[in-house]
């Protein structure tokens, strides 16, 4: 399996992927461009056990919730935690650029944190419940796609701020056009495969990721790991409510 592979996978999911040995800064780099793959390995299984429990007699409000629990049990509740983070610096920050760093660096969930992350799943579980109604299971993939090979974006083309932080390196060594590339490939795909609603899932994923940036760079002048997490889990969210709005 190839190094940059390997390390996406190691840090979006929670799959038993071999670690990667002294990975090098471009490697970290190059495993930006990867990303969507990732979200394969996330999205996939989210959409095979929603099936199965609907296929089951489980009603849309239970499969989904179901899948729900193994979308967050596969990526280890990483994006949440980011989420959370980011919501309370946001909130307690006041404006202050060196506050909110401060918070952002605090492992401690406040109301805020709490808060986001309850309004969130329940947008994603209503979401997918609406999906599972209708039979489209190929939009939790193209929404764990979206939101992860849109995160690659956002890392090559906005500063990173936290020195020393997880995606230092990664952002440092960018490929740029890859990650492009990467994204591009990935939409085409997705629009291919569930046509209208795979695009709204698209357009809703980059609008939450739009908005991530935009704030980051107001407040703080560019990125954390936190915030990229933050901007992952609103993307998903943000992804399945368009693709029914989109249906």
């Amino acid at each position: 399996m190839l190094r940059p592979l390997r390390i996406a996978l190691g840090l979006l999911t929670r799959w038993p992927v071999p670690a990667v040995p002294r990975p090098t800064g471009p490697e970290h780099g190059a495993s930006l461009a990867w990303y969507g793959v990732a979200g394969v390995a996330v999205g996939a299984p989210v959409a095979l056990v929603a099936w199965g429990a609907a296929a089951s007699g489980a009603g849309a409000g239970l499969a989904a919730a179901v899948a729900l629990a193994v979308w967050v049990l596969v990526t280890g509740a990483l994006h949440l935690d980011g989420l959370a983070d980011t919501a309370d610096a946001w909130v307690g920050g006041l404006g202050d650029r060196a506050r909110t760093l401060a918070i952002l660096k605090d492992p401690a969930s406040g109301p805020a944190g709490v808060t986001a992350i309850v309004l969130v799943l329940l947008l994603a579980h209503q979401g997918l419940a609406a999906l599972v109604a209708q039979g489209r299971w190929v939009v939790p993939p193209v929404a764990a796609v979206a939101a992860r090979a849109l995160a690659a974006v956002l890392l090559a083309w906005t500063p990173y701020v936290r020195p020393g932080g997880m995606a230092e390196a990664a952002v440092r060594h960018a490929p740029r056009r890859a990650c492009l590339a990467g994204a591009g490939v990935a939409l085409g795909a997705s629009v291919a495969l569930g046509g209208v609603p795979a695009l709204a899932a698209w357009a809703g994923a980059g609008g939450a990721v739009l908005g991530v940036r935009g704030w980051a760079l107001r407040r703080l002048g560019g990125l954390t790991g936190d915030v990229v997490g933050a901007a992952i889990q609103l993307a998903e969210a943000a992804a399945l409510v368009a693709a029914v709005a989109g249906a």
